[in-house]
């Protein structure tokens, strides 16, 4: 009897792996650092391979399996489940993925972006239970949302709507994005890039910043706590074009529900203060909009990504 269901994680920083029953709990899972110079091949193999340790270590076969969900950081043609582009591992590009794992697994796949994913995660099991509306917003690694309409998850005509750290606030200028665009909400606010900010304006500055090849948000909050006037000008950076973003999603939609997920709401106030007051700054109509954080902490891209199989059969 058909039982399982496997999710698969793919962002920019870790590929996380999990077996969830019938009753969508997570049974087993494990994860290993995203290899982000693959192609598409041997990133759908490594997967492969990973897919049949799961199913070993728990005594399963694939035989038990309703099928596999997987959810990437990456433009997907939903209804062909085939990748153009990845903006964090830029070589898995024009890919028919689905295809490709099908024909490798024999059990049915269903692909799709991280961000939709989550965002229908959190609007069944999560933050957003009971909402009509919601706009899941990931904060990590990447910038991204994924868009709950009329109890649905929209995915455009293509299937990335909701690509929104990819909308261009300063076109041609900035840090090139693994988008091929300068300028990109991403590229100002994304855990990717902000390494890349912090050097540019540490050359001259006195900062109590580390600057190592492990610089990350970690560093960045540090110093912060600590008042150090570099970490505070970056982490303004980020709630400022953070807040530009959603209010351009509140604006074009009218979406007066925004959940946020991924690593950087290990910040807290000390951000999302930041985000809520410049947000408040530009939005001059007083009607309720409410930030919430996303109440799945852990493995949401693994439960929403076994969840997205069962909404495919």
């Amino acid at each position: 009897m058909k039982n399982y269901r496997i999710g698969i994680d793919a962002g920019g920083t870790k590929v996380a792996y999990g077996l969830v029953d019938e009753d969508n709990r997570l049974v087993d899972r494990f994860q290993h650092p995203t290899p982000i110079e693959a192609n598409g091949f041997d990133f759908s193999d490594l997967v492969i391979e990973n897919i049949e340790k799961l199913l070993d270590r728990n005594g399963k076969t694939k035989k038990e399996l309703q099928g596999i969900g997987i959810c990437m950081p990456s433009f997907i043609l939903f209804d062909k489940g085939y990748i153009c582009m990845t903006s964090a591992m830029v070589n898995i590009r024009e890919f028919p993925m689905r295809d490709y794992l099908t024909k490798r697994l024999g059990v049915p796949i269903a692909l799709d972006n991280d961000c939709n994913v989550a965002a229908l995660a959190e609007h069944r099991f999560g933050a957003g239970r009971g909402s009509r509306h919601m706009i899941y917003v990931a904060t990590s690694t990447g910038i991204g949302s994924g868009l709950i309409l009329n109890g649905q998850l929209f995915r455009g005509s293509y299937g990335w709507a909701g690509e929104s750290g990819h909308m261009l606030i300063t076109p041609d200028e900035g840090i090139l994005c693994g988008c091929q665009n300068q300028g990109c909400f991403m590229s100002w606010a994304a855990g990717r890039y902000i390494p890349d900010h912090i050097r540019q304006r540490a050359r001259d500055r006195d900062t109590t910043i580390s600057i190592d090849q492990n610089l990350g948000c970690e560093e960045l909050a540090r110093s912060c706590r600590e008042g150090d006037p570099l970490g505070l000008e970056i982490l303004d950076q980020m709630a400022h074009y953070i807040a530009v973003c959603i209010f351009n999603i509140y604006q074009l939609l009218n979406v007066n529900l925004f959940v946020f997920g991924g690593g950087m709401v290990n910040f807290g106030p000390m951000l999302f203060d930041r985000v809520r007051s410049k947000f408040d700054q530009y939005n001059h109509i007083p009607q309720p909009v409410e930030f919430r954080f996303a109440q799945l902490e852990k493995d949401p891209g693994i439960i929403g990504a076994a969840e997205l199989v069962r909404e495919a059969l």
